[in-house]
C-alpha cells in the first residue's frame, strides 16, 4: 500500500536550486513552471531549450560555447551534444577551488581521517596532470585505476581529464583477471593503485594483484602506487613503478593550462557487470557526463556548496563517478573505505554525525540489512545535519522505505534514484519540491523521456512493464569500445524497440502521483503460467521474515512451464524447517498473490552477486536451464557457483 512519508513545506521547496532553476526558466519562456509536473513535462517537450537553459544556469565553463544543443534528435543512437563547445571536466569540477574549504574529508575504517581544501585538491591535479604530461600522455590517452575510495583516486581521475585523458577505474577488492578484463580493453598508459587497503579490520596486500594486472596489460608504461595501507617502501613486485610522492610534479606549475577538448570528445569508460561475458566498455563524452551530473547533484539532489555528503560505493561503481562530481557544486565530499558496518554497525552513523554529513548515499541493501537487524540510528547518534539520504542499487521494500521515516529522521527528502552504468546516472530521481510515497521513486529526471511500454510496444500506467527512453540525453553512450560496427551498442539498447532505448527494467508509472515503481530486471522476471512477477515483489516480502539473510529467486523451465525456485540464505544458527517454508508460502500468498509462491525453496550458502553487490540471477537462471554460465570473475563471490552447479542433477530431475 502506498502512503505519502514526506511532503516538504514552501519555505522549503523555494530555498531549492530546482525552485530557482524554474524561475529562471520561467523568465526566459514566459511560461510559469508551479510544480515539478509542469517543469518536467517542458523539460521533454522542449529538450533543446531545456539542456541550453541548464546549461546557463549551471554556468558551464567553456573556453568556446556550443553552436547547437544538439544535431539531431532523431539520430538514436547518434545525436551529438553541444556542438562545437570546448571545454574541460576538471576545470569545471574546481571552479570552487580558491578557497580554503574542506572539497575532501577521508574517512578509513582504521580511523584515519585526513582533510584536503580545494586550494591544495587544485594544486594536487596540477601536479599529477604536469607529471603525466611529462610522461608523454596526451589527450586521448587512457588512464586506470585500481583503487580503493581514497582522495588519490579523486585526484587521479581529476588530472587525467584535465589534461583530456580518458579515465577508467575498479576497486581493489576485485581480483587481477576481473581487473584486466576490464581495463585491459582500455589500453591504459598509467596504472594508478595503492599497496594496500582495509577491510574488515584486515590489511590486504594490493602489490601482488597490482604486479599482475600491469603484466597483462602491455599498453601500461608506468604504475603509480600511492601509500594507504600497506608497504610502499618495497615496489619491486611491481615493474616499472614509482611512489605516488616521486611521480608527482613537485612544483605547481604557473602556467597550467587545461586541455580543451571537444564536447564529444571521450571523458571516461564505464563497464557493464560482465555476468553475461566480457565487460562492456561504455565511451561517455565530456559535455554530456558534465552536465547531466549536475543536473542530478545540484537540481535533482539540490547539493550546494554549503552541503556535506557522503556516499557508501566503490570505485567500480558508477557511484562513485556520481560522488566526485559533487565537486561542481561546490559541496565537501567525505570518502569512506572500508566496511561501513565495522567494527559494529553504528560505525558509518558515528563519521555521519562527526563530519556533520547532510546527504547520505546507500544501497537498498544496505537499508535491509539495518532493517533485518533492527538496527536504529536515530536512537545512536546525533543526525540534527542530516536533511537527505539518496538510495540506489536495486529496489526498496515498503519496509525499507518506513524504516528511512521511523529510525532515521522524520523530516528528510529521501531521494530513491535509479538509471545505470550505461547513462552514468539516472533515468528516474527524485525531487526536492515533491512528496514522497512509499515504494515510488518520485519522477522521470528532468529531460529523460521514459515511458512504461506493455508487451505490445504501448505506454501504460499503473500497470507492470518495460521502462525506455524514447528520445536521446546527453549522457548516453557516445559509443562501445570494440565495437566498430556498432553491433554491440543497438543490441544492447535498441534491438526490442526500433529508435527507441530498451532499459532492461521492469516497472509501474502511477498516473496520479509520476511516481516510478521498480520490479527488477526484466530479462529476470519470472513467468509461471505466463505471468510476469518482478523477482523484486518476491525479495520484498521474503526478505523481511527473521531468519532470513538474502534471498534468490529464479525460473526453471519445467514440464512445459515455468516453476519458481527460492533460494534462502539463512542467518547464523537458523534452519530451514518446514514450519519456516510455510511462513515464507503464507507471507507470499497473502501479501504478493498465489503466483508469487515458489514450487522449491531450498537453502543456500551464499547467493551471488556482481562486483557492485547486486544479485546475480542471470547466471543462475542459466545454470539451472541448462545453459552456459561465463565469466566467473565478473563476481565478487565466484565461488558461491560451486553449490548451484552441485545441485544441478537434483533440480534436473
Amino acid at each position: 500500500m502506498r502512503k505519502l512519508l514526506w511532503q516538504p513545506t514552501k519555505k522549503q521547496i523555494e530555498s531549492t536550486r530546482l525552485w530557482a532553476f524554474m524561475q529562471y526558466a520561467a523568465k526566459e519562456t514566459g511560461i510559469g513552471f508551479v510544480n515539478y509536473k509542469s517543469i518536467y513535462d517542458w523539460s521533454v517537450k522542449e529538450p533543446e531549450k531545456f539542456w541550453d537553459l541548464l546549461w546557463k544556469f549551471l554556468e558551464v565553463k567553456t573556453s568556446k560555447p556550443y553552436d547547437k544543443v544538439v544535431d539531431d534528435l532523431k539520430k538514436f543512437p547518434g545525436a551529438k551534444w553541444f556542438v562545437g563547445a570546448k571545454l574541460n571536466y576538471a576545470e569545471n569540477m574546481l571552479k570552487y577551488a580558491n578557497t580554503d574549504k574542506a572539497a575532501l574529508i577521508f574517512r578509513g575504517e582504521n580511523k584515519t581521517r585526513r582533510v584536503i581544501s580545494y586550494r591544495e585538491l587544485k594544486n594536487q591535479v596540477f601536479r599529477l596532470a604536469t607529471a603525466m604530461r611529462e610522461q608523454g600522455l596526451k589527450a586521448g590517452d587512457s588512464v586506470a585505476a585500481y583503487m580503493p575510495n581514497i582522495p588519490e583516486t579523486v585526484i587521479a581521475m581529476l588530472a587525467a581529464s584535465a589534461i583530456g585523458a580518458i579515465w577508467c577505474s575498479c576497486a581493489t577488492d576485485i581480483g587481477p583477471q576481473a581487473a584486466i578484463d576490464r581495463l585491459g580493453q582500455v589500453n591504459p598508459v598509467v596504472l594508478f593503485t595503492v599497496d594496500g587497503y582495509l577491510y574488515k579490520g584486515k590489511n590486504f596486500d594490493v602489490r601482488p594483484n597490482a604486479s599482475a594486472i600491469a603484466k597483462g596489460i602491455p599498453s601500461v608504461k608506468k604504475v603509480v602506487v600511492a601509500h594507504y595501507a600497506g608497504d610502499d617502501n618495497d615496489l619491486t613486485l611491481i615493474e616499472n613503478s614509482v611512489k605516488w610522492d616521486n611521480y608527482l610534479t613537485q612544483n605547481v606549475p604557473a602556467d597550467f593550462q587545461y586541455e580543451q577538448v571537444d564536447s564529444n570528445h571521450p571523458m571516461v569508460v564505464m563497464f557493464s557487470s560482465g555476468t553475461t561475458g566480457k565487460p562492456k566498455c561504455i565511451v561517455q563524452g565530456v559535455a554530456g557526463l558534465l552536465i547531466n551530473q549536475l543536473k542530478e547533484l545540484a537540481i535533482q539532489n539540490d547539493m550546494k556548496p554549503e552541503d556535506t555528503m557522503l556516499y557508501i560505493t566503490t570505485c567500480s561503481w558508477m557511484m562513485w563517478n556520481w560522488q566526485a562530481a559533487a565537486l561542481g557544486t561546490g559541496s565537501t565530499i567525505v570518502l569512506y573505505d572500508g566496511n561501513p558496518s565495522y567494527p559494529d554497525t553504528s560505525a558509518i552513523w558515528k563519521v555521519l554525525e562527526e563530519e556533520k554529513v547532510t546527504i547520505f548515499g546507500l544501497s537498498a541493501s544496505y537499508v535491509h540489512a539495518l532493517v533485518a537487524e533492527k538496527f536504529s540510528p536515530k536512537n545512536t547518534v546525533d543526525l540534527t545535519h542530516l536533511r537527505a539520504i539518496s538510495q540506489t542499487g536495486s529496489a526498496l521494500s515498503d519496509d525499507g522505505f518506513d524504516f528511512i521515516y521511523n529510525e532515521i529522521k522524520e523530516d528528510l527528502h529521501f531521494n530513491s534514484i535509479a538509471g545505470g552504468t550505461d547513462i552514468n546516472g539516472c533515468f528516474s530521481s527524485g525531487n526536492p519540491i515533491s512528496p514522497v510515497y512509499s515504494n515510488e521513486l518520485q519522477a522521470p529526471g528532468l529531460g529523460m523521456k521514459i515511458e512504461c511500454y506493455d508487451e505490445n510496444g504501448k505506454p501504460v500506467r499503473d500497470v507492470q512493464g518495460e521502462l525506455v527512453c524514447e528520445f536521446p540525453t546527453p549522457s548516453m553512450p557516445l559509443k562501445f569500445m570494440n565495437d566498430p560496427d556498432g553491433s554491440r551498442y543497438m543490441d544492447a539498447y535498441f534491438r526490442v524497440y526500433p529508435n527507441i532505448w530498451h532499459h532492461g527494467d521492469y516497472v509501474m508509472f502511477h498516473a496520479d502521483t509520476m511516481g516510478i515503481s521498480y520490479f527488477g530486471r526484466s530479462d529476470s522476471i519470472l513467468k509461471p503460467s505466463g505471468v510476469r512477477i518482478g523477482t523484486a515483489e518476491i525479495y520484498n516480502q521474503v526478505d523481511r521474515i527473521p531468519g532470513i539473510a538474502d534471498s534468490l529467486a529464479i525460473g526453471q523451465q519445467y514440464h512445459d512451464d515455468q516453476r519458481i525456485i527460492l533460494f534462502v540464505q539463512l542467518k547464523e544458527g537458523v534452519e530451514l524447517t518446514e514450519e519456516l517454508k510455510k511462513t515464507i508460502k503464507t507471507t507470499l500468498r497473502t501479501k504478493a498473490s498465489p503466483r508469487h509462491v515458489p514450487a522449491v525453496i531450498m537453502t543456500c550458502p551464499d547467493i551471488p552477486k556482481t562486483l557492485n553487490g547486486k544479485k546475480v540471477e542471470s547466471a543462475i537462471t542459466n545454470m539451472i536451464n541448462g545453459r552456459k554460465v561465463t565469466n566467473r570473475d565478473a563476481l565478487s563471490n565466484p565461488e558461491s557457483l560451486d553449490y548451484f552447479k552441485s545441485i544441478l542433477p537434483e533440480l534436473q530431475k
